[in-house]
């Protein structure tokens, strides 16, 4: 059995599955059919408007009550906008839409070893 991601190279595609917290269902999106973060959010919204965001305009990369985050290929969860956008498709294998009062652990943890980092 091939995997998603070779399967998705074979077809030129780059689909990988969205979540919501709360949402009962999954979504999949081709990145490769955005070019930026900003679509990716506004894409994002769209998919997602009739159930959280009630048609109000929101930017899930530049501040809102949700946070975007993602499943690089090391399993890490990771902000989305924290690393070029071309790095960012060839590593991200999910994406979660969560509020960002729960997201306040990973940003920690995201920040922590740059703090580390500079210490050594």
């Amino acid at each position: 059995m091939a995997s998603n991601s070779a399967k998705n190279n074979e077809e030129g595609c780059l689909y990988v599955k969205v979540s919501l917290d709360g949402a009962p269902y999954l979504r999949k999106v081709d990145l490769k059919t955005y070019t930026n973060y900003k679509g990716l959010s506004s894409g994002l919204e769209k998919m997602f408007c009739s159930f959280t965001f009630e048609g109000q305009s929101r930017d899930l990369v530049n501040g809102s009550e949700y946070v975007l985050t993602y499943e690089d290929k090391d399993g890490d969860w990771m902000l989305v906008g924290d690393v070029p956008w071309e790095m960012f498709t060839e590593t991200c294998r999910r994406l979660r839409i969560m509020k960002g009062s729960d997201a306040i652990g990973l940003v920690d943890a995201v920040a922590a070893p740059r703090e580390t980092e500079k210490c050594m």
